[in-house]
C-alpha cells in the first residue's frame, strides 16, 4: 500500500470516528433523562441489566467506544455510573481498553444475546465458574 492510499484510509477513519462520536454525545444527551429513570436494580447482573435498557443506549454506547478508542474506557465508566448502570461499567471499560475491539459492537450483541436468545447471568456464570460434574470411576 503506497504512502498516499494510506494517508486516505486513516482520513476517513478518524472522519467515520469523528461522526460516530458525535452521534454517541447527541444520542447520549437525548437519551440521558429516559435512562435516568429506569428501576434496574442494584444488584442486577450484566444480561439483566441488558433486559431493562433500551437499544438506542447500547448502539450510542458502541459508537462512543470507536470514536474515542481506548480513550472511552474512563468516560464510559463515569457515564454509566451516574446513569446508575454500574453492572455494565467495568464490561464497557475492560471493552474500551482491549486494543482493535472498537469497531465490534460488543454491546449491541450482549443486548441481542440477552433479548433474543436469552442468554443470562447464570448461563455466563456456569461457563466462567465451571459446571460441577460427576467423577467418573477411573478404570483400571
Amino acid at each position: 500500500m503506497n504512502t498516499g492510499a494510506l494517508g486516505d484510509l486513516l482520513f476517513w477513519l478518524l472522519v467515520a470516528m469523528g461522526v460516530a462520536l458525535t452521534i454517541a454525545i447527541v444520542g447520549l444527551a437525548l437519551l440521558w433523562r429516559s435512562i435516568r429513570r429506569l428501576n434496574v436494580p442494584a444488584d442486577a447482573g450484566y444480561f439483566e441489566t441488558m433486559h431493562y435498557v433500551p437499544l438506542a443506549l447500547v448502539v450510542v454506547l458502541d459508537l462512543f467506544d470507536f470514536g474515542l478508542d481506548i480513550f472511552a474506557a474512563p468516560l464510559s465508566w463515569i457515564i454509566l455510573d451516574r446513569l446508575g448502570l454500574r453492572s455494565l461499567r467495568n464490561k464497557a471499560a475492560v471493552e474500551a481498553l482491549i486494543p482493535f475491539t472498537q469497531p465490534i459492537p460488543t454491546f449491541t450483541i450482549s443486548w441481542l444475546g440477552a433479548r433474543l436468545f436469552g442468554i443470562g447471568d447464570e448461563a455466563l456464570t456456569r461457563v466462567i465458574e465451571g459446571e460441577a460434574r460427576p467423577t467418573r470411576p477411573r478404570l483400571p
